[in-house]
C-alpha cells in the first residue's frame, strides 16, 4: 500500500478505523471521508473531508486525479422482529449500505480508472445473508443488495477494477456494543462461533486491507467470510 492513494468512507470508529490504522501502517495516504468532524487521533498521512452518505452528494472535489483503492464501511445493526419493521427502516439500511456506496463509487470511478496498476474496491456485508439469523430481515436484505453489487461491479469493471467484498460476523465495535454489553452476552457470542471467539477490528480490517492489496490481484467478485467460521462450519461433539 506504500504511497498508494486510498479513499475510506466511515473510518471514524470500529472496523473503519482499524482499517484507516492499517493503512496507514502500510504506508497509504488516505483520504478519509465521515460525517465527523477531522478525528483528533489521525495520524500523518490521512486527509479528511466532512461527508454524509446518506444526506449529501460525495465531494469529488475532494479527490486527488488517481485512486488507487477504496473502502465503503458504514453500516448499521438494526435487529428487530420482522413485525415490527418499518417500511422506512428498510430503506434507512438500503440508502445506508447500498446508495451510499453506489455515490461513492460513482463519483471515484474516473479517479480509480487512472490507476497504474488497476484498482481495488471493498465493501462490507454480513454472514446473515448467507446464513439465516433472526431479526435480521432488513439489515440482511440491505447487505444481499450488497452482495450484488460486488460481483455485478467486478463483471463491469474488469479487467482495470477489482471488486470483492468482507462479510463479518459479531466483531467487536462501538456498534455492536449492545450485543457484548456484558460478560455473559460475551461469553455466549464467542460459544456460537467455530473458533469458539467474536471478531475484533482488526479481524475484519486484515481481510478488507487484503483483498485491497496487491496479494489480491487475481481476486475479484468475491465475498469473504471473515466470520470465525459461523457462515460455513457446524460442529457437532
Amino acid at each position: 500500500m506504500k504511497n498508494k492513494a486510498i479513499v475510506l468512507v466511515g473510518g471514524s470508529s470500529g472496523i473503519g478505523q482499524a482499517v484507516l490504522n492499517r493503512l496507514i501502517g502500510e504506508g497509504a495516504h488516505v483520504l478519509h471521508f465521515s460525517r465527523t468532524e477531522a478525528l483528533s487521533h489521525a495520524p500523518a498521512g490521512v486527509s479528511h473531508t466532512v461527508f454524509d452518505a446518506v444526506s449529501d452528494e460525495f465531494p469529488a472535489a475532494a479527490l486527488p486525479k488517481r485512486v488507487d483503492g477504496l473502502l465503503y464501511s458504514p453500516g448499521s445493526i438494526r435487529l428487530r422482529p420482522f413485525a415490527r419493521l418499518k417500511e422506512e427502516d428498510f430503506l434507512a439500511d438500503f440508502r445506508l449500505d447500498v446508495l451510499g456506496a453506489v455515490k461513492t463509487i460513482q463519483a471515484c470511478l474516473p479517479a480509480l480508472k487512472k490507476a497504474e496498476n488497476g484498482a481495488g474496491i471493498v465493501l462490507f456485508s454480513t454472514v446473515a445473508v448467507q446464513t439465516g439469523m433472526p431479526f435480521h430481515a432488513s439489515v440482511a436484505s440491505a447487505k444481499g443488495a450488497v452482495e450484488g453489487l460486488t460481483r455485478s461491479l467486478a463483471a463491469e469493471l474488469a479487467p482495470r477494477i477489482r471488486v470483492n467484498a468482507v462479510a463479518p460476523s459479531l466483531t467487536d465495535t462501538p456498534l455492536a456494543g449492545s450485543l457484548l454489553s456484558d460478560e455473559d452476552r460475551r461469553k455466549a457470542a464467542a460459544e456460537r462461533h467455530p473458533l469458539k471467539r467474536f471478531g475484533s477490528a482488526e479481524d475484519i480490517a486484515a481481510a478488507a486491507c487484503f483483498l485491497l492489496g496487491e496479494s489480491a490481484s487475481w481476486i475479484t467478485g468475491q465475498v469473504v467470510g471473515a466470520d470465525g467460521g459461523m457462515g460455513t462450519i457446524r460442529l457437532f461433539r
